[in-house]
């Protein structure tokens, strides 16, 4: 099941609005799952622009590579460093301590655009 209060991509990434204004981003337990046992992260820089929609990271599984896309534009503020250490963070808590950045969007009513939980799970049942 897919938390309500965030907000979606059709690439399996999820967004959540931290109350500063900045938000963070991670791959959904959905993605966690298709890909089995992550066991590498590559995270961009602080300070990174990221582009809606290009890749910005990614992951590792013992199954795939995986590029992960910025699910809006904006600057990266922080990366979730214990997942250089623990990558498995992403599949035990994809919603919680597996996030992977953090960032100020440039335009904060961009992640409207995104799908909220009940499309997304609509998504994922026709996937």
């Amino acid at each position: 099941m897919s938390p309500e209060e965030l907000r979606y991509t059709a690439d399996h990434e999820w967004v959540r609005i931290l109350e500063d204004g900045s938000a963070e981003f991670g791959i959904t337990d959905f993605a966690q799952d298709a890909l089995g046992d992550i066991v590498y992260v590559q995270l961009p820089d602080v300070g990174t622009t990221m582009v809606s929609g290009q890749s910005v990271a990614e992951v590792e599984s013992v199954k795939s590579v995986s590029e992960i896309y910025a699910p809006v534009a904006g600057t990266v503020l922080a990366v979730n460093e214990a997942l250089a250490d623990s990558p498995e963070t992403i599949n035990a808590d994809a919603y919680g301590t597996g996030w992977l950045v953090r960032f100020q969007p440039s335009d904060p009513a961009t992640h409207a655009d995104l799908l909220d939980a009940a499309a997304y799970t609509a998504l994922t049942q026709t996937a």
